[in-house]
């Protein structure tokens, strides 16, 4: 039972950290290294990485090794398509039910999201995109929807960690949209909400396209 534990804690680390791009593609993911950072068996760390290779999130090397697996421009596209058809439907069951504590909460996820940049903190704001993302589908009230949408493996469009003057044009507009996306649902405006859904992720993959 501990060996079980301990690997899900580096399973949801490790997937946590190739998901919001903390670590970089083709990055070579170290059992003694990992297991000496969470303070757990090499054992239990091969368990997690052997788990994400067969999710597709990581490479096996020729010589051995696990590798941070890089997305291709086909990925990218049908990463984008994924999206919006899953949160597209979320927003639609969503906005029949959202309460108004529900859209509170989305604003104050904007809010931290603001913070997080204007600190500089980008870890934390790709941290708080996917949460703001994921509450999304939780709004829909279809935990088979929810479930599906984790077992996705779904990385953001933030291809580039630890940017600053660069990339802070995107955060903002990032920003923006995410705010205007919650507005339209708490004025329960359905079109003009999947028009900027669908704006938000097509600007996304173009994004990561011209960074390729």
């Amino acid at each position: 039972m501990k060996l079980e534990s301990h690997s899900y804690k580096a399973y949801t680390e490790i997937r946590k950290k190739i998901l919001t791009h903390q670590l970089s593609p083709d990055t070579r993911l170290k059992e003694d290294t990992w297991a000496k950072k969470l303070d757990i068996s090499r054992m239990a760390v091969r368990e997690a990485l052997t788990r994400l290779l067969g999710e597709g999130l990581v490479k096996a090397g020729v010589k051995g090794g696990y590798f941070i697996k890089p997305m291709t421009p086909f990925d990218i596209h049908e990463i984008r398509e994924l999206r919006e058809i899953l949160e597209l439907g979320a927003i639609r069951l969503a906005i029949k039910q959202m309460t108004k504590l529900q859209i509170e909460k989305l604003e104050k996820i904007c809010d931290d999201f603001t913070s997080m940049v204007t600190q500089g903190y980008y870890n934390g704001v790709c941290e708080v995109d996917i949460k703001f993302h994921e509450t999304l589908i939780e709004y829909s009230g279809n935990s088979k929807l929810l479930a599906a949408y984790r077992a996705s493996h779904i990385p953001l469009f933030h291809m580039i960690i630890g940017k600053t003057s660069e990339y802070m044009n995107d955060y903002d507009i990032t920003d923006n949209e995410h705010r205007q996306l919650v507005k339209a649902l708490k004025a329960k405006k359905l079109p003009l909400a999947e028009k900027i859904l669908s704006d938000h992720f097509l600007r996304g993959e173009s994004i990561v396209l011209e960074m390729d």
